[in-house]
C-alpha cells in the first residue's frame, strides 16, 4: 500500500522543487520562508500542494519520494542524471 502512494512521477514547479530540496535538508517551514524571503503561509501552501501532487502524507514520505524519483541529492548519493549515466555507459562500451 505504501509503495502505491509514491509509485508515480509528478511534475513540480521549479519553486516547488526548490522547497522540496530545503525540506530534505531538514529546514522547518519557518526557516524555508526566511531562506526564500517569502511568508511562512506561502511555504505552508507550497508544502500542502506538493504533498497532494506527490500523494504522500508527510515530510518523511516526501523525502522518500524525492529520493526515489531523483528529485534531490543527499551527500552525493542519488546524484547522477540520465545524461551522465548514458555518457558513462558509452565510455564503458568504448573501453571494452
Amino acid at each position: 500500500m505504501e509503495a502505491e502512494k509514491i509509485s508515480h512521477e509528478v511534475l513540480l514547479s521549479s519553486r516547488e522543487l526548490e522547497i522540496v530540496e530545503l525540506v530534505v535538508t531538514g529546514l522547518s517551514n519557518h526557516k524555508i520562508a526566511q531562506r526564500l524571503e517569502i511568508s511562512k503561509r506561502t511555504v505552508d501552501n507550497h508544502i500542502s500542494n506538493i504533498l497532494k501532487k506527490t500523494g504522500v502524507a508527510n515530510r518523511v514520505e516526501l523525502v522518500r519520494w524525492s529520493l526515489q524519483w531523483g528529485k534531490v541529492c543527499l551527500d552525493e548519493v542519488n546524484c547522477c542524471s540520465i545524461a551522465d549515466l548514458t555518457q558513462n555507459l558509452k565510455q564503458d562500451e568504448a573501453v571494452s
